[in-house]
């Protein structure tokens, strides 16, 4: 028997014992049957019973409960979002039902919600990342429902970030760094980081797609993958460009040992493949051992660098070894011309110009002494 479903037993002198069937104690009433005992249910009542309990759960259809739930879990929207954006954006979806899901859906058209959304943004302002996270996903829930007609504004829209160090368009790795990174990894007895870091900085991709790539997404001149990360609301393919120094460590990486059946370049010390959180986490620690930071000039503290600032590596290497330029080098990243032109300028041009008047200056000093050396007769 079901739990939770209610019967009423009614007995009548003379006549069959009557049972009343309610979905639960005070619900709908689901069967009536005539039975000397307990009836089964049948088809129907189970029928009725599904009915009466999605009733019972089902929110409002004037609510924003009701457009998260549209939403959240079986819209192609959100099912084409990556399971760590889906945990991720979760969490906040689930603040913004608690503080807003009995609220009617006909407020969200109005302009005036701008501000509420505003002052929520304000009272998490202490932890400002998350506090813009908040924003963002209710922004894109909002956006879910005016294309389906039911808002006809989105009110989180233009609201301008609290988190002021998301701007990371001049952080990259030096070979500096990387040679440190490599040497805390054998360390802390983590080898198969090193692999991780070079092909990051050799292929220019995110973390989860550096732990699914396979041989067989590499090409003769590029890198092909359906990338696992949504780019600009929408799932985009990862197409990078071979440099020369990729083909010889692929070589290298085909030695790896590999249980039968994997096939990722990446694998760990298992010979399996990485997961996106283990690699991450075992890359966070190699790196807090080396103790490789950036420093942010708006709060004057030292902050650490991230795995995705190995990107930036491989775009120095795109401007010193090919002839792209940097709308070229935009569109393969996904970046504006404008963050390729700030790297170039910072980490290409500047270092250019540094190694060509130390050139200068070791010229002019091997000059200085050809003169004297003639001035003194030797």
């Amino acid at each position: 028997m079901i739990e939770g479903v209610h019967f009423v037993r009614a007995v009548r002198k003379g006549k069959p014992v009557r049972w009343y069937v309610y979905a639960w104690r005070g619900g709908p009433k689901i069967m009536q049957a005539e039975s000397a005992g307990k009836p089964k249910l049948t088809k129907e009542a189970l029928e009725a019973l599904g009915i009466a309990h999605k009733a019972a759960n089902s929110p409002p259809p004037d609510t924003l409960l009701s457009l998260i739930r549209e939403w959240r879990p079986n819209s192609p929207e959100w099912k084409d979002l990556s399971d760590g954006t889906k945990r991720v954006w979760g969490y906040q979806l689930d603040l913004i039902e608690g503080k807003w899901g009995k609220t009617p859906l006909s407020i969200w058209s109005d302009p005036r919600m701008v501000k509420k959304v505003v002052e929520w943004r304000d009272t998490r302002a202490s932890t400002p990342r998350p506090a813009d996270m908040g924003v963002q996903v209710l922004f894109n829930l909002l956006a879910f429902g005016r294309l389906r007609g039911r808002v006809t504004v989105n009110v989180a829209a233009d609201i301008p970030r609290l988190y002021k160090g998301g701007d990371r368009a001049d952080i990259i790795w030096t070979q500096d760094e990387i040679d440190r990174f490599c040497v805390a990894a054998i360390q802390l007895d983590r080898p198969q980081l090193i692999d991780g870091i070079y092909l990051a900085a050799l292929t220019g991709l995110r973390r989860q797609d550096l732990v699914t790539l396979t041989y067989d997404h590499v090409g003769e001149f590029a890198v092909v993958k359906r990338a696992l990360k949504r780019s600009a609301r929408k799932r985009r393919f990862a197409r990078m460009p071979l440099i020369p120094e990729l083909d010889a460590f692929l070589e290298e990486l085909r030695v790896r040992y590999r249980k039968p059946g994997v096939d990722t370049l990446l694998v760990n010390s298992f010979g399996e493949p990485w997961t996106g959180d283990g690699f991450g986490g075992s890359f966070n620690r190699v790196r807090d051992l080396a103790a490789i930071t950036h420093w942010d000039d708006e709060t004057e503290t030292a902050k650490r660098k991230h795995l995705h600032d190995v990107r930036g590596t491989f775009v120095t290497k795109l401007c010193v070894e090919t002839d792209l330029t940097d709308k070229e080098i935009a569109d393969v990243m996904a970046w504006s011309p404008e963050r390729i032109g700030t790297i170039r300028r910072v980490y290409v041009d500047d270092a250019s110009v540094v190694v060509a008047l130390g050139e200068r200056i070791a010229a002019g000093a091997v000059k200085r002494s050809v003169k004297r050396s003639a001035s003194n007769g030797e």
